[in-house]
């Protein structure tokens, strides 16, 4: 396997030295059952060989991966004190967990799937050759990247629906009395998502919500090359009222494991956040290409040396009469070579060879099953749902009845009723959708800030919370991330959770937690995990009376460009009712994440022209399909392409145009990602003039990316744009300055005919 990097040799010469020299006294003061601390000490020892053949692979540039647990091998403990179904979300440094853990799991091979991962080989039981991961299905745990600290808000959110799936009736992959283990490093917990997380679960806690999560601070006492004061953790959280607080010296297995069985008992039976934390050393760095002898002096590694964890096991061990040196010794050798032979195996694997490959987990979808579920009346029937008991109608609000009629042609603003149908704003269509998939399907979750007792800032949930209860349409904190990681959590156990992120400028305060969190699991778990979501948010300009910035942010940017992740944006009330459905039923059939941009000044929105409330629309129970677009009018003059606030603005427009003879045709996208390829060029090639009347940002809008939809398909005729300005929104009639007029699109439309 090439050249044994430096560090690798020196930690596995250091042990063999050390334990060649120890001395030992004959007082043991915990007893651990002799079969199982050796069992603990070759989990340790495997952890430990798989960080050495991992740095001898890269060094022969054969393996990709080098962050290493060594030094951390106590959190096997952990492990020991866990049960096999209790959901874990690991620290990167968790290698001894997860060896202890699937080494429990009949026909899983810890080593094998590790260096699997190392090498990105393509038979990688987790991710299927896209990253090193420490995860599995079958050992119920859930794989998380080099994280710093993102994989917290999920583990809260986790440990709330454990207890709400089993009080629903909603089928959960974990039992009802399961523990959340969450590990994460000492300089991690500085990081904002940690302490929102761990505050998150605290004030849960506090109004007697169950929240069973073990939080576990590897504490190392360095990031990377930052040290974290010796203290620091303890008073940080020690302290904490509400958070019950437990600490371990990590390098010392019976201490280890007894603070453990202590915190596992106390989450399981109060069903309350714990705080473990667990003091360990940083052995060799932190990965490969990291020299810590530039920023550690050599006494300082020495001392983190001689407090190696495996070294304080063996010396229990002996103390206790389990074994002698030798014995040790030979463990260790047997389980190296072992180790060693697997990784001369991995590296002959093949490899992920194309994007079509790579891109699998992001792009499976079944819209033939998804439109079934559109759909359908009743609750259900899958065997995830099987064990799912129906959720009756409560409370005494009125619904407002009506259907759906969702089409791609439009040959006018208005919808024609029958008896007892009653045309609704947009923002009632999404409240009367709301309530029939709260109705129709037990597994439906309602969230957020003001969602429930005020019924959203615009009213758009009101009457939610009394019909359906406080457990399926609650209040959240006012943090974005603990809403997003409620949804996170919630979708892993079983629900289809429906966020509400107050107004678009807000979710950027969370995005990782869709970027990092949401969009990525089906990828680095080879669609194994996922976690299906949609995601309401308030959002785009044009508020009359409120806004500026926070509450008119016009940006979509940051959230089309995440692989996988659906986008939609409805402008009239039947497609904001027809979208939504199609997007709770994509991500209950394929676990989609789906983000709902709800137009804010066209929540209530009833004319499009004074009085003659012809943008009310009757809501319906029809299937739209992801990537398929709208179209008003079949003129041969000119396409304007649009979206959003941008559709009345444009048809107003085009019945000016067509006064004087000129013929429009209006093509409301509807979806922003994926664009609706097809029926933009159509529509472009049946005018052969398009002009895009795009209400973001000139740069880093949609337009952007319509254009290049429109050349890379090979469209070839006239083609313009007009935007809104590169500006933030400010507040008052300065707004109108810097967004998107209806006199602008006609300007552009009549310079465009010109």
């Amino acid at each position: 396997m090439g050249e044994v990097a430096r560090g690798s040799l020196d930690l596995d010469a250091a042990f063999r030295a050390a334990l060649a020299g120890l001395v030992v006294s004959a007082d043991v003061d915990d007893a651990i059952d002799a079969a199982f601390g050796l069992e603990l000490f070759e989990s340790q020892v495997t952890s430990r060989h798989l960080d050495l053949v991992a740095r001898r692979l890269g060094a022969a540039r054969q393996g990709f991966y080098s962050i290493g647990s060594s030094g951390h091998e106590g959190n096997a403990a952990v492990a020991a004190a866990s049960r096999v179904d209790d959901p874990a979300l690991l620290h990167y440094r968790s290698g001894a967990f997860f060896v202890q853990r699937c080494r429990r799991v009949a026909g899983v091979d810890p080593v094998r799937d590790v260096l699997l991962g190392v090498v990105a080989a393509a038979a990688d039981p987790m991710s299927g050759g896209r990253h090193k991961v420490f995860g599995s299905a079958r050992a119920a745990i859930i794989p998380q990247t080099s994280t710093i600290a993102s994989h917290l808000p999920r583990a809260v959110g986790l440990a709330f629906a454990l207890d709400r799936a089993a009080r629903l009736g909603v089928s959960c992959p974990w039992p009802g009395d399961a523990v959340v283990v969450c590990s994460f490093g000492d300089a991690s917990a500085n990081h904002s998502t940690a302490t929102g997380a761990i505050n998150a679960a605290v004030h849960a806690a506090h109004q007697g919500v169950p929240m069973p999560v073990l939080f576990v601070c590897e504490d190392n006492g360095i990031g990377i090359s930052v040290p974290t004061p010796p203290d620091w953790i303890e008073r940080a959280y020690g302290p904490r009222p509400g958070l019950t607080y437990l600490a371990a010296d990590g390098t010392d297995l019976p201490e280890a494991l007894g603070a453990a069985e202590d915190a596992v008992e106390i989450v399981r039976s109060w069903r309350v956040p714990v705080f473990l934390h667990l003091r360990t050393v940083r052995l060799g760095g932190h990965a490969g290409s990291d020299v810590e002898a530039s920023y550690r002096g050599p006494a300082e590694i020495a001392a983190d040396l001689a407090r190696d964890p495996l070294l304080g096991t063996a010396r229990y061990l002996i103390a206790a009469g389990i074994a002698d040196a030798g014995e040790l010794l030979a463990r260790y050798e047997r389980i190296g070579e072992r180790v060693r032979e697997v990784g001369a195996q991995v590296v002959r694997e093949a490899r992920l060879d194309s994007a079509a490959a790579v891109m699998r987990p992001l792009v499976q979808a079944r819209p033939g099953i998804v439109r079934d579920d559109v759909m359908r009346s009743s609750a259900p029937s899958t065997d995830r749902d099987a064990d799912r008991t129906a959720m009756g109608r409560t409370g005494t609000d009125q619904a407002i009845a009506g259907r759906t009629d969702a089409t791609t042609q439009s040959p006018s603003v208005s919808t024609a009723q029958s008896a007892g149908e009653q045309p609704m704003t947009l923002a009632q269509a999404i409240n009367h959708t709301l309530g029939e998939l709260l109705d129709r399907d037990p597994d439906v979750l309602v969230f957020g800030e003001d969602v429930g007792r005020k019924g959203g800032v615009y009213g758009v949930t009101k009457g939610l919370r009394k019909r359906f209860g406080a457990r399926r349409v609650f209040d959240t904190l006012l943090d974005e991330q603990a809403i997003l990681g409620t949804a996170l959590g919630t979708a892993l156990a079983g629900f289809v959770p429906v966020p509400e992120i107050q107004y678009l400028a807000y979710v950027h305060n969370a995005a990782d937690q869709i970027r990092g969190e949401a969009a990525t699991l089906p990828f680095f778990s080879n669609g194994q995990f996922r976690n299906p979501m949609v995601v309401r948010i308030a959002g785009l300009a044009y508020q009359k009376g409120f806004g500026g910035h926070f509450h008119n942010d016009d940006s979509l940017a940051a959230l089309r460009d995440i692989p996988g992740v659906v986008v939609a944006v409805p402008a009239r009330a039947d497609d904001a009712a027809a979208l939504l459905r199609t997007c709770v039923s994509a991500a209950r059939v394929d676990g989609r994440v789906c983000l709902f941009v709800e137009p804010i000044a066209l929540y209530h929105t009833r004319d499009l022209y004074p009085g003659d409330e012809s943008w009310l629309a009757v809501p319906t129970g029809e299937h739209v399909p992801i990537g398929s677009a709208r179209v008003y009018g079949d003129g041969t003059d000119l396409t304007i392409v649009t979206f959003g606030n941008g559709v009345p603005m444009s048809l107003r427009v085009a019945d000016r145009l067509a006064a004087q003879g000129i013929h429009v045709r209006v093509l409301d996208l509807r979806w922003l990602n994926p664009l609706p390829v097809d029926d933009l060029l159509r529509h472009a090639e049946a005018t052969g003039r398009v002009l895009v009347a795009d209400e973001t940002r000139r740069g880093g809008g949609v337009s952007e990316s319509v254009f290049a939809a429109l050349i890379d398909t090979g469209y070839r005729g006239a083609l313009a744009r007009v935007t809104s300005e590169d500006s933030f929104v400010p507040l008052g009639p300065a707004a109108d300055t810097v967004l998107l007029s209806e006199a602008a699109i006609e300007a552009g439309a009549r310079r465009l005919l010109d």
